[in-house]
């Protein structure tokens, strides 16, 4: 591990500014990712600000929905009342990630800006324009079973690592941020991760220097009806092959309202809008099912190594949608 300078802010404003004024500083919170990748010598801070004495930790029920904060643990998130009764999606989907250890230290908003676990991005000795720019992507010929089907570009072909964030894609959640000029702004969830193209070192739209403050989710009806199914190689500690948040609200059999997003499948939580369309107005049908799951795998562009997922995307999200119409968690 290279020196760095270590510095515990006392405002969130005073840590804003530190990080802006030095495009080599980084956030501290729970470390789980930033630490290891210094260890390997993948990120290479020169100054950590230490953050973890801020206030952004409460759960707390807001007039549009939730407000989840950054600082708070994905254990205690996935555990609060709350979460578990109105949001199980979400509680699902935490579970779901890494060890009971790691979520016991992990933060929310470290969660959304974990990067990815790339076996190329992990080894310095290949080249990575996610790690390198210009160095080119040693994965699009790789490798790369573990990749990306949607939205890739000749530039990376990696995915997003969360369990977490596929389910906040699929509840509409609101990212809220603060600038080292105390301004805040709220971020789309669908807005907020970004789509490689030419540029995959940048993970995200935050700007420089600006700090996630909390999560809001808007109310909805889907506390109910939804699920998160993970495949993955052993069952447990392992990144997802494929994940599926599936959410459903029911009148009677009928679909009224749909949710999917996927993991495993992109550089960012997959959201399957066109088949949320279709399943609206349905009845909630294992045909009704595969018609949808069958329109989010039509624009699916598979690498060498990965066509495997085409197939075993459609399965399940057939799966996930059937379990959340009969599992209660």
């Amino acid at each position: 591990m290279r020196p760095f300078k270590y510095t515990r802010a006392g405002s969130s404003q005073a840590a804003a500014q530190q990080v802006m004024a030095n495009e080599q500083a980084r956030f501290l919170a729970g470390g789980t990712n930033l630490l290891d990748l210094m260890k390997e010598d993948v990120e290479r801070p020169t100054e950590l600000v230490d953050i973890t004495r801020l206030s952004f930790t409460p759960i707390k029920t807001i007039s549009t929905g939730i407000s989840i904060g950054a600082l708070g643990k994905n254990a205690d998130t996935a555990n609060h009342p709350i979460i578990r009764q109105q949001y199980p999606l979400l509680a699902q989907a935490i579970l779901s990630g890494a060890t009971a250890q790691i979520r016991n230290m992990a933060t929310n908003g470290g969660n959304l800006n974990q990067r990815t676990r790339c076996a190329y991005f992990y080894d310095t000795a290949m080249p990575c324009n996610k790690r390198q720019p210009g160095s080119g992507c040693s994965a699009l010929e790789g490798v790369n079973r573990m990749h990306a089907i949607f939205g890739w570009s000749n530039h990376c072909v990696a995915v997003h690592p969360s369990d977490m964030c596929v389910a906040l894609a699929a509840l509409d959640a609101v990212v809220k941020v603060q600038s080292a000029e105390g301004k805040e702004r709220a971020i789309p969830f669908a807005d907020y991760h970004r789509l490689p193209g030419d540029t995959p070192h940048v993970d995200n739209t935050l700007k420089p220097g600006e700090l996630i403050t909390a999560i809001e989710i808007p109310k909805n009806n889907f506390a109910v009806n939804s699920y998160y199914l993970k495949v993955r190689d052993r069952s447990s500690y392992a990144f997802a092959l494929v994940s599926v948040a599936a959410a459903l609200e029911m009148q009677h059999n009928t679909i009224k309202n749909a949710r999917i997003a996927m993991g495993g499948v992109a550089h960012k939580p997959w959201r399957a809008v066109e088949a949320e369309k279709l399943l609206a107005g349905k009845s909630a049908t294992e045909e009704n099912f595969m018609a949808a799951a069958n329109k989010v795998m039509e624009n699916a562009r598979p690498l060498e190594h990965n066509r495997f997922k085409v197939a075993l995307g459609k399965r399940t999200i057939v799966r996930a949608l059937q379990l959340a119409m009969h599992t209660k968690f």
